[in-house]
C-alpha cells in the first residue's frame, strides 16, 4: 500500500510539473507583446478635408498593422487655435501616451515644446526645418520627432500656373501670416513665378477675420491668385470663392481640398496616403522595430495635376488632357 501511494504521488508531481511547463511555454509564445495595448494621442489643428483624410489614413493603417482594438486613439481637434494645441499636447504628456500624432504645423510645434520624451510624428507639415527652427535641415530631426511632409514641388506649381495662364501678368499670393509653412511656400513660389516673368505681390492675413478684406484687395489687384497648403484658407475656402469667382479671378491652390472649393487647378498629393505612410512609421516605433530619432522625414510618393471642373467651366479655363477632374 505504501508503495502504491508513493508511486501515485510521484505521478501527480510529474503531471504538475508538465502542466507548469506547458503554462510557462504558453505564456512565452502567447506573448505579452501580442497582447500589448497602446494609447496614441492625435492633435489635429483644425477640421478640413486634407487634415481629416491624413488622420483617417493614419488610424486605418495603424489598426491594420497592429490589429483592431490594440490601439486606443485619443483624438482631439484644436479648432484652429495654436494655444489649444498646446493644451491638448500637455494633456497627452500628463496621460503618458505611447505616441503623439501632430497633424499640421502648429500641432507639431506644440508637441516639440511639450515633450522631448514621447515619440512624436507630424503629418500635413510642409517643411520641418522651418516648422521646428532647424537650420540647414537634412531630413533627420534626430530627436523624438519625425513624420511625413505634404510639400509638393513648388517650382512645378509655378509652372502649372504658367501653363494655364501664360498671358496673365500679376499674381497675388494669399496666405495666413500665422502659419510658418505658408510663408515658406509663398516666398518660394514667388521666386519661381518671377523667374517665369510674372509680377507678384504677397497678401498676408493674420486670421480668418481678415481673410475677406485681404482676398478682396488681392482679387482687385491680381490676374491670378495662388494659395499654398494653408490651413486657415482651407477652413474658409468658401470666402475666397465668393470673392474670386464673381470677379473672374482664377485661383491656383496648393492642395486638392482647397481647390475643390475655390480653385481651378492644383498639383497635389493624396492626404489619406500621407496618413497611411505616417501610420506605418508609428507601427514601427510602437513595436520597437525602429527608433523615432533614426527615422527621416518621409514625402509623398506622387503628385497629380487636378482641376475643378465646375469653376473652370464658370471662368472659361481650359486644361490640358493630363489633368484629372476632382471628384465631388
Amino acid at each position: 500500500m505504501k508503495k502504491f501511494v508513493s508511486i501515485l504521488l510521484t505521478v501527480v508531481m510529474a503531471l504538475g510539473l508538465v502542466a507548469c511547463s506547458s503554462s510557462s511555454t504558453g505564456s512565452s509564445n502567447g506573448g505579452s507583446n501580442s497582447d500589448k495595448k497602446y494609447t496614441v494621442g492625435i492633435c489635429q489643428l483644425v477640421q478640413h478635408e486634407a487634415l481629416d483624410a491624413a488622420t483617417k489614413g493614419f488610424k486605418d493603417e495603424l489598426n491594420k498593422e497592429l490589429g483592431e482594438g490594440t490601439v486606443t486613439f485619443d483624438e482631439q481637434n484644436a479648432q484652429g487655435d495654436s494655444a489649444t494645441c498646446s493644451t491638448i499636447i500637455n494633456g497627452f504628456v500628463s496621460n503618458n501616451v505611447d505616441l503623439i500624432l501632430a497633424n499640421a504645423t502648429p500641432a507639431l510645434q506644440a508637441a516639440q515644446a511639450g515633450t522631448s520624451e514621447i515619440p512624436v510624428l507630424g503629418t500635413s507639415v510642409t517643411e520641418y526645418g522651418v516648422a521646428l527652427g532647424i537650420k540647414d535641415f537634412d531630413g533627420l530631426v534626430g530627436s523624438n520627432i519625425s513624420g511625413t511632409s505634404d510639400l509638393a514641388p513648388l517650382d512645378q506649381q509655378a509652372a502649372m500656373l504658367k501653363e494655364l495662364f501664360p498671358d496673365k501678368k500679376n499674381v497675388g499670393l494669399v496666405y495666413c501670416t500665422a502659419e510658418a509653412n505658408s510663408q515658406y511656400q509663398v516666398d518660394t513660389v514667388k521666386k519661381e513665378l518671377e523667374k517665369l516673368g510674372y509680377t507678384c505681390k504677397l497678401y498676408g492675413f493674420s486670421d480668418s477675420n481678415d481673410l475677406s478684406s485681404v482676398a478682396k484687395t488681392a482679387a482687385d489687384e491680381s490676374d491670378v491668385i495662388y494659395v499654398p497648403t494653408d490651413n486657415t484658407v482651407a477652413s474658409n475656402a468658401n470666402i475666397l470663392d465668393n470673392i474670386c469667382r464673381p470677379a473672374k479671378v482664377p485661383v491656383i491652390a496648393g492642395e486638392e481640398g482647397i481647390c475643390s472649393k475655390c480653385g481651378v487647378a492644383t498639383l497635389s498629393i493624396n492626404y489619406y496616403d500621407l496618413g497611411v505612410a505616417t501610420g506605418k512609421m508609428a507601427a514601427k516605433i510602437l513595436t520597437g522595430e525602429s527608433k523615432v530619432q533614426d527615422m527621416k522625414i518621409e514625402y509623398a510618393p506622387k503628385f497629380t495635376k487636378k482641376y475643378n471642373k465646375d469653376i473652370c467651366k464658370d471662368l472659361g479655363v481650359e486644361v490640358p488632357d493630363d489633368y484629372v477632374a476632382i471628384e465631388k
